[in-house]
């Protein structure tokens, strides 16, 4: 049988250029993946996500897009805790945190902000991948919507 274990992360952009977004990818040493964590005692998946990101690269307020959560399932072999049952459950966000202001932690070797397809080609896993074209989609359509005040507009009366 094997161990259940859950995290929650984030798929984190920054908008570029007129339109253009950049995906912030983690260097864990051997492979490239997201900021994403164990949830802990108490915690919901959002709460997780969202200071898994804190401690992982400092940034502290993502504008999280609303609509996106997605969920992977895979298993892998550790030495002391055999067969993991591992889910993931991904949130979308937006920072304005500049590369400078990114603070790894320990666990990383590095990080980068690429544009979709560098990015696609440079995540590890494929569940990685398949999570970032979901968020790509999402995030361009969120783009394209002007934020703000969403009033309906009255039809003028001619």
């Amino acid at each position: 049988m094997a161990r259940e274990e859950r995290s929650a992360g984030f798929v984190i952009f920054r908008s570029v250029g007129e339109g253009g977004r950049e995906y912030l990818l983690l260097d864990y040493g051997r492979h490239w993946d997201f900021a994403k964590g164990h949830v802990e005692k108490g915690e919901n998946d959002l709460t997780t996500a969202l200071r898994e990101l804190r401690e992982e690269t400092g940034i502290k307020d993502p504008r999280v897009i609303p609509g996106f959560q997605h969920e992977v399932t895979y298993f892998f072999k550790d030495r002391r805790k055999g067969l993991v049952r591992k889910r993931v459950v991904f949130f979308l966000g937006e920072t304005a945190t500049a590369p400078s202001d990114i603070l790894l932690s320990r666990e990383h070797e590095g990080f980068a902000f690429l544009p979709f397809d560098d990015a696609v080609k440079r995540l590890t896993f494929p569940t990685a991948r398949q999570i970032l074209r979901l968020a790509e989609q999402v995030a361009a359509a969120e783009q394209a919507e002007p934020h703000g005040d969403t009033l309906s507009k009255k039809p003028s009366a001619s």
